[in-house]
């Protein structure tokens, strides 16, 4: 499989496991702790197999970039965290690293 098709995957579990930490009250709810480890567990399982035939910085830097927009995106959505400018600027600065550190 092609190794950004498993950075991407593997930073979209990164997304899962973030939130899941919120559900997952300080891990004292039992499957929210479960799913949030095994997303982690399966996320960085991923990252180093597309560090295989990926520059480490690269990869890593991308996986945390596709994260963090998921999560703040998604935390919009479900935790109904504030959106504004300087914060849609913030997303859109990242999106941009991981598009030139993807072409660099």
């Amino acid at each position: 499989m092609n190794p950004w098709i498993i950075v991407a995957i593997a930073g979209l579990m990164e997304t899962g496991w973030a939130l899941g930490l919120k559900y997952s009250d300080g891990f004292t709810r039992l499957w929210p702790t479960v799913v949030t480890i095994m997303l982690a567990t399966g996320s960085f399982w991923l990252l180093s197999l597309a560090m295989k035939s990926l520059p480490v910085g690269t990869a890593y830097a991308v996986w945390v970039g596709i994260g963090a927009i998921g999560t703040a995106t998604a935390a919009v959505f479900l935790f109904a965290e504030p959106v504004n400018a300087l914060r849609i600027l913030g997303v859109l600065m990242i999106l941009g690293g991981i598009v030139a550190l993807k072409f660099a």
